[in-house]
Order: C-alpha cells, then sequence, then structure tokens
C-alpha cells in the first residue's frame, strides 16, 4: 500500500513540473515563468482553496469536534516551534534559530493546496474548517519565534520590532486572502457560486502544476548557497519535517477520527513557511540570515513533503 501510494505521488505530474523545474536550472536553462504570472498564479490558488473551504464550511455544523481541531492546530504552531529553537540553538545563532523555528512551527499554503490535490487523487475530500485552521496557524509561529529570540538574545541593542511583524503577520496578503475567500466562500449563496465553480475547481490542478514548475526553478537556484552551511541544516529540514508529521498523524486521532482531518493536520505539521514567515522576519529580525531558512523550507522540506511525507502520513492516518 505505501509503495502504491509512494508512485502515485511521484508520477503526479505537479510533481513532475516541479522536478522539471529543478532540472531546468541545473542545465542552465532560460526557462523561467514571468514575476508577474507567478504572482497571479500563488493568488489564483490560495484564492480557491479558500473559496472551495468556505462552501464546503458553509455545509457543516459546528461542532465540539471542530473547535477543538482548531484549538488543537493553533497548539501545534505554538509548540513546534517552542521545540526545534532549542534543537536548532545548540548549533546555529539566536536569530537563525528563532526564525527557522518560526518558519517550521507556520505552515505552507501551497504544500496545503498540494495535499487537498492529492487527497483529491483518493478519492477524499477535504472538510471546510480545515482551510479556516490552516490560516490560523500561521501567526502563532511567528509570535512564540519572536518571543524566543527576544528571550534568550544576549545583545540589548538588538531591537525586534514585535508590533508590527505581529500585525503583518495578521495582514499578510496570503494570509488575508486565504481567510477572506473562506468568509465569502462561506457566505456565498451556492446557486450564485456555481458560475465561478468552473475557475475554481476545473482550472486549479493546471495552474498547480505551472506554479510548481516555478517553485521548482527557485528551489534549483537557492539550493547552490545553502549546501555551503553544512549538514546540519540539511538533516534537520529532512528529518524534523517527516518527524513532526508523523507524530501529529498519530496523535491526531484524540481529536477527530476522520482520515482527511487527520492526514491534513500532518501535512500542517510537517510543512515550513516560505512566504509568510520570511516576510514577518524581514521586517523584525533583520540579523537572520534568509539564505539559511528560505531554502531549508522551500527547497528542501517542501519537495520531501510533497514526495515521500504525503504517502506516508496517509499511510499512519489509515493504519492507526
Amino acid at each position: 500500500m505505501n509503495f502504491n501510494l509512494l508512485i502515485d505521488n511521484l508520477t503526479n505530474p505537479a510533481l513532475l513540473f516541479f522536478v522539471l523545474g529543478i532540472i531546468a536550472v541545473y542545465l542552465k536553462s532560460d526557462l523561467e515563468i514571468p514575476a508577474n504570472s507567478s504572482k497571479f498564479i500563488s493568488l489564483y490558488l490560495l484564492f480557491a482553496i479558500g473559496f472551495k473551504g468556505g462552501q464546503e464550511l458553509s455545509h457543516e455544523t459546528f461542532t465540539y469536534e471542530i473547535g477543538w481541531s482548531i484549538l488543537f492546530g493553533i497548539s501545534i504552531s505554538f509548540v513546534i516551534p517552542l521545540y526545534t529553537f532549542f534543537i536548532l540553538k545548540r548549533k546555529l545563532n539566536v536569530f537563525d534559530a528563532g526564525a527557522i523555528a518560526a518558519a517550521y512551527g507556520s505552515v505552507s499554503a501551497v504544500t496545503f493546496v498540494t495535499a487537498v490535490s492529492y487527497l483529491e487523487s483518493q478519492q477524499l475530500i477535504i472538510h471546510g474548517h480545515m482551510v479556516a485552521i490552516m490560516a490560523l496557524m500561521e501567526s502563532p509561529a511567528i509570535i512564540m519565534g519572536l518571543v524566543l529570540i527576544s528571550v534568550f538574545s544576549k545583545n540589548d541593542r538588538e531591537i525586534i520590532r514585535k508590533s508590527t511583524a505581529i500585525k503583518h503577520s495578521f495582514t499578510n496578503g496570503s494570509v488575508l486572502l486565504i481567510l477572506g475567500s473562506l468568509v465569502i466562500g462561506y457566505l456565498a449563496n451556492a446557486k450564485q457560486a456555481e458560475g465561478i465553480k468552473p475557475f475554481t475547481n476545473d482550472l486549479f490542478k493546471g495552474f498547480l502544476a505551472i506554479f510548481l514548475l516555478d517553485m521548482g526553478i527557485t528551489s534549483g537556484r537557492k539550493l547552490k548557497a545553502f549546501f555551503s552551511y553544512g549538514w546540519f541544516p540539511l538533516v534537520f529540514a529532512i528529518l524534523i519535517p517527516l518527524i513532526n508529521g508523523c507524530i501529529i498523524a498519530i496523535f491526531s486521532s484524540l481529536i477527530t477520527h476522520d482520515i482527511t482531518n487527520r492526514f491534513m493536520f500532518a501535512i500542517l505539521a510537517a510543512s515550513a513557511s516560505y512566504i509568510a514567515v520570511p516576510a514577518a522576519v524581514k521586517i523584525s529580525v533583520p540579523k537572520a540570515d534568509p539564505g539559511l531558512f528560505l531554502p531549508m523550507a522551500l527547497a528542501v522540506t517542501f519537495p520531501i513533503n510533497i514526495t515521500i511525507g504525503m504517502p506516508i502520513y496517509l499511510l499512519i492516518v489509515r493504519s492507526f
């Protein structure tokens, strides 16, 4: 079963386009997605998943399970930065450790979107409230990372603009768009929503494939410089997400028995932010090196999750 899931994921067109992007970089090809097009596609993906999630949420009844699921998701985004920070601090400075911890405690919307597509290939449908949980998990990790840097930094002259960073984590474009689309999808009349269904549903996988091609090109370019940091960041970026995902895949059974919800919790725990957190860190912790935490999240953790992570997490939630 695990082998079949792995093969299915490795032959997914979206993933193969990601690999093509990496290959293009190493062949020194001039292949690239225009920046404006890439930004539009990323906005489209967030809009589509948020709107579809809102539509699904409108058909759900708020229950204790959903309430506990929201608290569980937020707790994950506080706990992961807390324990990973102390692992990272053994090898890295406080600023880099805090930035990386925040990235791994936060979530990747693109990994989430890819996971939704993967579930659909397995004839499984995501529940709308998981979209809301994903959006709510973005900010707590940023807050925890800033708090840890503040507590353990020995440089009194280093000013961390917490209020600006925290505000940015809530008003970040990706967070605002997916939350706004979720609310609009929830409020929209089902009959009227049918009018844009071809745009939000039928075109989704095609846009995802092109976006992952762009992600592959970006990852390939960043990998070259990343390897100069030694073995520790690479091992961390591979092992920690898999450990987080597997642990949450098991313990999520205490909150819900739904396979898709448990799988998405595992994905959220395993993913690392390379959009919202880097933007917030750039504002608040300028001493953190983006050449370290950005490639870890985008060029290592992201492909690990979409190649071997997702089949493993799905196998666990189906077995336990």
